[in-house]
């Protein structure tokens, strides 16, 4: 397997510890500096067992994303989409093994000063910016599923079937709502602490997810019908309860995007890295290929099921779709309570690292201030909103932020590092490792360039943009 050879394949590196591990101790290990504060990420010793670090970094990876995976299905086809996701899945691991040799020649495991040991400040200053960007796309989708999921919620709950227009149903109203009474206090915490004990909530929450679309699958007819006046293409359509297995259309630009979307966990790596007991590159690789597998078999199940259920009605955000059905269902009502409250607790979890990367560059030798600390969670709390109230379409978020954060956090900046921070006695720029990681980086450039290129286009000449809308 692909991703059992970058776990194998590299023995020498992992020869090379003795020297490299010297370097990451007196680095990480508590020391005395000449004045200077101690490394923020190195100043305990890593507890956390192989076990927690595959959990940890499993819920990283899950994210919203895996609510359009149908969707993008549904305009791919089931073969393509199968090629496309084990591309992604092996290509992230692969990914992760140059962030992590990196970071063990020079004893860093902070994706910023990778950054910077790579390009100086302004290295930094890029690592920071497309950490911001990716970390905003994905507290921007958690809130957009709040919009929407939230007044059915709530409608559900008052035996409603329509909106009856109150505030109370409004989804505008109710992201803020959650965003002050919820989110704001969690952010305004001066550490993370017990907010790590919602990863597996979370996690069992997605799981509960995936169970019940695979339950409904075999208990909603193809074509459905739709409740009440809703109204669904469903009528007189040739082929549309049948598998696709090759599909082209305006549409699968976007499939790359949310695809990229849901694998990116990159940020988080290097934390993890630190806090893993007896760390060793090896064994990170290994919890990084397990977390990724896993997360593969997570999104297909998920993607297959939900697309063998409606096929050409699958919209956007899967359980959009399944109120079309019946807005009352009990089961569906339970995956939107559970689905709600996991991805409300992981804003806050999303938001530390951006403040982290924001006080690094306005503010890198200042000690901690509450104002400070406060005033950046409202302020990225006040432009996640924003997002979310004006942009009409979850797509529009998974398909921008993963079109240029995905493909530099997955592609261009580990390949960029390695290729500067690995020295050219160590290995050659001419090198099969080096080769490959400048492939990989300019592989990353073309998919960024392709995918804006698409979604742009689709922008300007599409008709048919909100078919999978709200």
């Amino acid at each position: 397997m692909e991703l059992q050879k970058l776990t194998n394949g590299h023995h020498q590196d992992f020869q090379q510890l003795d020297e490299g591990e010297s370097a990451e101790r007196e680095e990480f290990l508590p020391h005395k500096s000449d004045g200077g504060k101690p490394p923020q990420f190195t100043d305990f010793e890593g507890k956390t067992s192989f076990g927690m670090s595959v959990f940890n970094l499993s819920n990283a990876i899950m994210g919203s994303g895996i609510l359009g995976l149908s969707y993008a299905m549904s305009n791919t086809g089931i073969i393509l989409f199968l090629i496309l996701l084990t591309c992604i899945a092996v290509m992230s691991s692969y990914s992760i093994h140059l962030l992590l040799k990196s970071a063990g020649v020079v004893g860093i495991r902070a994706y910023e000063q990778l950054g910077k040991r790579a390009f100086g400040h302004p290295g930094k200053i890029l690592a920071a910016v497309v950490i911001t960007m990716h970390n905003i796309g994905a507290m921007s989708s958690y809130l957009f599923i709040v919009k929407y999921e939230l007044p059915l919620v709530i409608q559900a709950f008052l035996g409603l079937h329509h909106s009856s227009g109150e505030w109370f149903l409004n989804g505008n109203y109710l992201i803020i709502i959650v965003s002050i009474c919820i989110i704001l206090p969690l952010a305004l915490m001066k550490q993370l602490g017990y907010l790590g004990y919602t990863s597996g909530f979370s996690l069992t929450c997605m799981v509960f997810f995936l169970s019940s679309v695979i339950y409904k699958k075999f208990n909603i007819p193809c074509p459905f019908d739709s409740f009440g006046n809703q109204t669904v293409n469903n009528i007189t359509i040739d082929g549309q309860c049948e598998a696709k297995y090759f599909t082209i259309n305006q549409q699968t630009a976007y499939t790359v995007p949310i695809l990229a979307f849901a694998f990116v966990c990159h940020p988080e790596v290097l934390p993890i890295y630190t806090e893993l007991r007896n760390p060793t590159k090896r064994r990170m690789q290994d919890i990084a290929n397990v977390s990724i597998l896993g997360m593969f078999v997570m999104y297909l199940l998920t993607a297959i099921f939900g697309y063998l259920t409606f096929y050409l009605n699958t919209e956007a955000e899967l359980l959009h779709t399944y109120s079309k059905v019946d807005p009352l269902d009990t089961l569906i009502l339970c995956v939107r309570v559970a689905v709600l409250v996991a991805v409300t607790l992981t804003v806050p979890v999303v938001l530390f690292p951006i403040r982290r990367a924001l006080l690094q560059l306005l503010f890198p030798d200042k000690p901690f201030n509450w104002v400070r600390h406060i005033l950046i969670a409202i302020c990225l709390l006040f432009v996640v909103n924003l997002l979310v109230i004006f942009v009409p379409n979850i797509r529009d978020i998974f398909g921008i932020i993963g079109a240029t954060s995905a493909p530099s956090l997955i592609f261009i900046l580990p390949g960029l590092f390695y290729i500067r921070i690995i020295s050219p006695e160590q290995e050659p720029m001419n090198s099969r490792p080096k080769i490959q990681a400048a492939c990989f980086t300019a592989l990353g450039f073309i998919f960024m360039s392709m995918s804006l290129t698409f979604i742009a286009l689709d922008w300007i000449y599409g008709e048919n943009r909100s078919g999978g809308g709200h």
